[in-house]
């Protein structure tokens, strides 16, 4: 999150099941394979995702553990939840707070979050309670989206709109970005009592139809959406198409797309 301003970012069930059936085909589950072969997951593995939204990454997980293995999903959202269970009944899906997790402790061999510790209120906490509920031979797996700098075409977009929407604008814009510094992120483990053994950056991309698409998808994904006056919206559209224009292809607009994985055991 920004250093200044603190937002809940929820979904209601309309928009939960968009979620599903937009982006995560689009988008989240590109990186759930990055995620799994980094931290080995395989056959007989109790595996806890935090953060799972609708669930990408632990129905991924399922298929690595199979029937000796088994994998909880948890989030703080009932309505991610209730799409989770209607597509795989199977898994364990529990509604809890990452940084109060409802587990004993030591109870997972791996313990995985995707594109989530940058909204987390206080992410330190979050990463000590899931050191606390792994095994001691355990491992830890999170992928976040890099900085700014490393995501070009959202840097261009980011700009844009301070320029038309302000300061508190580009506070809400950049949150997903705001844990994309390496060593920060990093150092973050290292206070949580957790080994940082590997790190890396896969790469994938971002799509959309079109860039207006792609600009109004990104606004109306925060609470900027419901803030910004139509006026400001034209005009942030207008210095986009120009800006992102060389990410345009025949079929849409296509955004490379960087992330920090890190693996880490306890300390």
């Amino acid at each position: 999150m920004s250093n200044t301003t603190q937002e809940t970012f929820q979904l209601s069930a309309e928009m939960a099941e968009a979620y599903e059936a937009q982006f995560v085909p689009a988008f989240f589950s590109q990186w759930a394979p990055h995620l799994l072969d980094a931290t080995g997951v395989s056959a007989g593995q109790r595996v806890l995702d935090v953060a799972t939204g609708t669930g990408i990454v632990a129905r991924s997980a399922a298929d690595r553990v199979g029937p000796t293995g088994s994998v909880v999903g948890l989030d703080l959202n009932n309505a991610m939840l209730a799409v989770a269970r209607r597509i795989q009944p199977e898994i364990e899906w529990r509604q809890g707070d990452a940084a109060a997790l409802p587990f004993g402790d030591a109870e997972f061999d791996i313990v995985l979050s995707q594109m989530a510790l940058m909204f987390f209120p206080d992410p330190i906490e979050a990463l000590r309670e899931m050191r606390r509920v792994l095994r001691p031979a355990g491992t830890v797996g999170v992928l976040i989206p890099s900085g700014l700098a490393w995501n070009p075409p959202y840097q261009s977009f980011v700009d844009i709109v301070s320029r038309h929407a302000g300061p508190d604008a580009r506070n809400l814009v950049t949150t997903y970005f705001s844990l994309g510094d390496l060593d920060r992120l990093v150092g973050l483990f290292n206070e949580a009592a957790l080994r940082v053994t590997a790190t890396s950056c896969p790469t994938g991309e971002s799509r959309y139809g079109s860039i207006d698409e792609a600009v109004n998808v990104e606004i109306d994904s925060t609470p900027l959406g419901d803030r910004l006056d139509q006026g400001a919206r034209e005009r942030i559209l207008a210095d986009c198409r120009a800006a992102i224009a060389p990410y345009a292809t025949a079929s849409g607009v296509v955004f490379p797309f960087e992330c920090h994985l890190i693996v880490a055991t306890p300390a």
